[in-house]
């Protein structure tokens, strides 16, 4: 694993929550984007090396909904950064971790991205993503 890539975090009212992202770290949304397999609005934001998602449902029945919820609104997830998405999962997967999902699949901000089930991580939701070349 290279670094954190970014930190996911549930909102109800994406709107508002982009401003009050912007106001608190000062930067504007870079970008937003809908994720259809998951059935998620995103919204970017970068700060220095730090990089912020904003993930709002756009299914009453979609996992973010679900979340909210269960657990209110908040930190999501943690994604790391890595240099190859199917070896980590190989890795991961010999050291008895759990995965959600058995390929990798397509996720925002053009990353291909895997899941940790979070009861082998301490309750911590934990996504590898890896950028897709182009």
């Amino acid at each position: 694993m290279k670094k954190i890539e970014h930190i996911g975090i549930a909102v109800k009212d994406f709107a508002a929550s982009i401003q009050l992202f912007e106001k608190i770290l000062r930067v504007p949304c870079y970008k937003t984007e809908k994720v259809e397999s998951e059935k998620v609005n995103t919204a970017f934001f970068q700060k220095g090396e730090t990089k912020i998602e904003l993930l709002e449902s756009i299914d009453k029945d979609g996992v973010i909904a679900k979340f909210i919820d269960k657990k209110g609104e908040g930190i999501h997830h943690i994604a790391f950064e890595v240099e190859d998405i199917e070896k980590e999962m190989r890795l991961l997967t010999a050291e008895g971790f759990v995965l959600l999902n058995e390929k990798p699949k397509h996720g925002a901000d053009n990353k291909l991205v895997c899941f940790l089930h979070p009861k082998e991580t301490n309750g911590v939701l934990i996504e590898l993503c890896q950028e897709i070349k182009k």
